[in-house]
């Protein structure tokens, strides 16, 4: 029998257990799923970040760490974490992703605020057509590649950009140094979706902020720490950024003085662009697990050197 640790929160425990159950009776996996297996027992630990397993030591017989989350920051720099560590992609959030990253799109691309605005006057104002609006998402990985294709199929045309060298169905690719600037060049909307690393903290500040079109608007879901957020409280007060969408911050809950909150050129939401889906996300730990148990690759296993 597969012996399987869930190490969250207690409310998650009463979210994961029936879904990951069910996963793994339809994936004919053998498991007993507990909270409190001895750990040199586990074979696998099911794991959030914000759990009180932080010491890996024990677990000597652990294959893999399956995270709940999407992000790995908060994990990889742990050096009791020696196993394999996967990192959470899930095709709920995925969904999520798109649906909430594709709505806020189109609110600045159809200026619904303008249109809320003016409910006390004939204020017409035409859009353009999608076609004629660049939008530049940064970060082409699974979540990026599925809002840039969903853009793409809307009419807008997608610049994406990484780290290194990708190609996308329909979208610009661009990399590097000086592909960043050809990306921030042209996005008068510009989409986050990095994953936070040494090299990504502060990508906009104040020099690549200068890089974008005058009044261009930002719509951050991806990680707080990719904004230098004093460079970006600038930019909107002299109008070189139009508007900011940010679902994520460096302090969560974003305290409640943080000049965001009162600033007329921010949207702030509370970290909802996504949510792991329990049922989805049981699966994908299934098929983690029955991978381990066959020899196969594990899916999203995390690469230690890059940070994701």
């Amino acid at each position: 029998m597969i012996k399987v640790q869930f190490a969250a929160r207690a409310e998650r425990w009463d979210s994961y257990e029936t879904p990951l159950n069910t996963a793994f009776l339809q994936a004919g996996l053998d498991v007993d799923l507990r909270q409190d297996h001895p750990a040199q027992e586990v074979d696998y630990v099911v794991y959030a970040p914000n759990s009180d397993l932080q010491d890996f030591t024990r677990h000597s017989a652990c294959k893999a760490v399956l995270s709940l989350w999407a992000g790995v920051e908060k994990i990889t720099g742990n050096p009791t974490l020696t196993m394999p560590l996967c990192r959470m992609v899930d095709p709920g959030l995925t969904a999520g992703m798109v649906e909430w990253v594709t709505g806020h799109v189109l609110r600045y691309h159809l200026d619904i605020d303008h249109s809320l605005a003016t409910q006390d006057r004939w204020a017409p104002k035409i859009p353009p057509l999608a076609q004629e609006r660049p939008v530049t998402i940064l970060g082409l990985g699974a979540l990026g590649s599925a809002c840039a294709s969903a853009l793409t199929a809307l009419g807008f045309p997608v610049t994406g950009w990484s780290r290194a060298p990708k190609q996308r169905d329909n979208i610009t690719c661009e990399h590097g140094a000086k592909g960043l600037q050809r990306a921030l060049s042209t996005a008068e909307i510009l989409v986050l979706l990095l994953p936070d690393t040494p090299d990504t903290k502060d990508t906009l500040r104040a020099e690549t902020l200068a890089l974008l079109p005058r009044g261009a608007r930002i719509i951050n879901p991806g990680r707080g720490p990719l904004i230098d957020d004093d460079a970006l409280l600038a930019a909107l007060d002299s109008g070189q950024v139009g508007h900011a969408t940010l679902d994520v911050f460096r302090q969560e809950p974003l305290p409640l003085d943080h000049p965001y909150w009162a600033h007329p050129g921010v949207t702030v939401t509370p970290h909802i662009a996504a949510e792991t889906r329990a049922v989805t996300a049981a699966q994908m730990i299934a098929e983690n697990i029955r991978r381990g148990e066959t020899g196969a690759p594990f899916l999203n296993q995390v690469d230690r050197k890059l940070g994701y």
